[in-house]
């Protein structure tokens, strides 16, 4: 079995990567395993509490199949968390993430190497202000799409968090084509 690596952080968007994790733990065997900056509770925006089961900087890429990376404002973007994306992508491992999550890959420039998607679609003032910083993000791979999957990195937008799920599963072989994908897909939004 193996185990992914998901991000936790106080008013994260929980609900962005819980169908995510769903489909990994209980479809694919995955353990899943919260990772946060420190060893506490962590509170979602949804009001849901977590419990990291091991610290970014305690974190080894070699234990770990993909990081998931939800959204939420998060300003805080610690060196170790750079190393971990870092880790993760030279390694040819999943990255995932959606929202303002990408913005974590941003600034490990990752994003300088692949296209990508984000809900950030634009860098206003109100960003400015609640970053605190520039524009992180490589505009010339941007791709105004709801899921986008360039290698081993996932990138979606907030809303698209099924499109997420369904991406992240079919990366570990869920689906045995894209018929079948299509078709999962289809069932689960209601489109059949």
């Amino acid at each position: 079995m193996g185990k992914i690596l998901v991000f936790m952080y106080n008013d994260m968007a929980d609900f962005e990567v819980i169908y995510a994790t769903h489909l990994l733990g209980h479809e694919l065997s995955k353990e899943i395993v919260p990772c946060a900056y420190h060893m506490e509770p962590v509170k979602s925006k949804g009001g849901m509490v977590f419990l990291p089961s091991v610290t970014v900087a305690g974190a080894k890429v070699e234990d770990y199949e993909g990081f998931i990376i939800p959204g939420g404002w998060n300003p805080v973007v610690r060196e170790e968390m750079l190393e971990l994306i870092r880790g993760f992508y030279n390694s040819g491992k999943l990255l995932a993430a959606i929202c303002a999550g990408p913005r974590f890959l941003a600034k490990a420039g990752i994003l300088d190497k692949v296209k990508y998607t984000t809900s950030i679609v634009e860098w206003n003032e109100m960003r400015r202000a609640q970053f605190k910083e520039e524009d992180p993000f490589p505009r010339e791979n941007f791709v105004n799409a709801r899921v986008v999957r360039d290698g081993s990195v996932i990138t979606s937008k907030g809303i698209s968090f099924v499109d997420f799920a369904v991406e992240v599963a079919d990366y570990f072989g869920q689906f045995k084509d894209k018929a079948e994908k299509q078709a999962f897909f289809n069932t689960i939004t209601g489109r059949e």
